[in-house]
C-alpha cells in the first residue's frame, strides 16, 4: 500500500510557482500543457517556420575517436564496445557534413529553416554540428533520460530545448519538419522513423515529405522492406515513401530538388 506524498505550500505563494505541486501527478497535465505550448513561443521568437529533421543514434562515434579511445583502452568490454561501433562510424561524419551541406543551402533560402535534432550526441550532435558550422539555425529537442541523453555543445542556447515526455517532443519534431534524414540507430530511432512514415502513409501529415533513410548497407540488413510489401503488410506503392541513400551528395539532392519544387 503506497501512501500519497503530503503536498506542502509556502504561505501566501501562488501553487503554480510550487515546484512539489508542478513534480507531482497532480501537476501532470500542466506539464504537458508546458511542453505542448512553451516551443511555439519559442520558435516564434527565434522565426523558425521550417525544420529540416535528423534521426540516429546516440551512440554513434567519429571514427577518429574511436581510434583515439582505442589506443589507451585496456578494458576488454570497452575495446569490444568501440569495435562494434565502428562498423557505422563512418555515418557520424556522412552526418556532419549533410548538416552543413543543407545549412548552407537554408541560408539562402530566406524561409526561416532550421537543422533540427533530438538534441543529444552522436548523429544528433553530428547533424547539429554541421548546422552551427555555417551559422544555420541548429534545434536540440532533448529528452531526460537515465543514461546516453545530454545536450550536445552545438545546439543553439536559444534553441536548445528539454523534454520530459517522448509524445510532445515527437509532435515538435513533426510540426514544422520539411524534410526527414534517418541515419542508422536503434530502438528511438526505429520508434520514432516509423511512427512518421505511418503519418505520411495514412496521410494525418498534410504534405508529403522527402524521407531519406541513410545508409544501405545498414539498413537493408535491418529491415526487408521487399518483404513487407511481397506479403502485402505495406502497399508497393508505400516503399515509394521514403528514398535509401548511401552518399552525401544524393541525400542533398533528393531533399533540396524536392523542397525548391514546393517553394515554387
Amino acid at each position: 500500500m503506497t501512501t500519497k506524498k503530503t503536498l506542502k505550500l509556502t504561505p501566501g505563494k501562488m501553487i503554480y510557482h510550487n515546484a512539489e505541486f508542478i513534480d507531482s501527478d497532480v501537476g501532470r497535465p500542466i506539464r504537458i500543457l508546458s511542453e505542448f505550448m512553451g516551443p511555439n513561443q519559442i520558435f516564434a521568437q527565434e522565426g523558425i517556420k521550417n525544420t529540416i529533421v535528423f534521426f540516429g543514434s546516440a551512440r554513434t562515434l567519429p571514427m577518429s575517436e574511436i581510434k583515439k579511445r582505442l589506443k589507451n583502452c585496456k578494458n576488454k568490454k570497452e575495446a569490444m564496445r568501440l569495435k562494434r561501433l565502428s562498423l557505422v562510424a563512418e555515418y557520424y561524419d556522412a552526418a556532419h557534413e549533410l548538416g552543413a551541406k543543407l545549412g548552407r543551402w537554408a541560408n539562402k533560402q530566406h524561409k526561416g529553416f532550421a537543422l533540427m535534432t533530438g538534441g543529444g550526441p552522436g548523429i544528433m550532435e553530428a547533424g547539429n554540428r554541421g548546422a552551427n558550422d555555417v551559422g544555420t539555425s541548429s534545434v536540440g529537442l532533448n529528452i531526460k533520460l537515465p543514461f546516453e541523453q545530454h545536450p550536445n555543445p552545438y545546439i543553439d542556447d536559444e534553441l536548445n530545448l528539454q523534454f520530459r515526455y517522448f509524445f510532445i517532443r515527437k509532435y515538435w519534431f513533426m510540426k514544422m519538419a520539411r524534410a526527414l534524414v534517418v541515419f542508422p540507430g536503434g530502438f528511438g530511432t526505429l520508434d520514432e522513423m516509423f511512427e512518421l512514415l505511418t503519418l505520411i502513409q495514412t496521410k494525418k501529415y498534410g504534405d508529403r515529405m522527402p524521407v531519406v533513410i541513410y545508409g544501405g548497407k545498414y539498413w537493408h540488413q535491418v529491415i526487408n522492406w521487399d518483404y513487407l510489401a511481397d506479403t502485402g503488410m505495406i502497399d508497393k506503392e508505400d516503399l515509394k515513401l521514403f528514398h535509401i541513400c548511401d552518399t552525401v551528395e544524393d541525400a542533398y539532392n533528393i531533399i533540396t530538388t524536392a523542397l525548391e519544387k514546393t517553394m515554387e
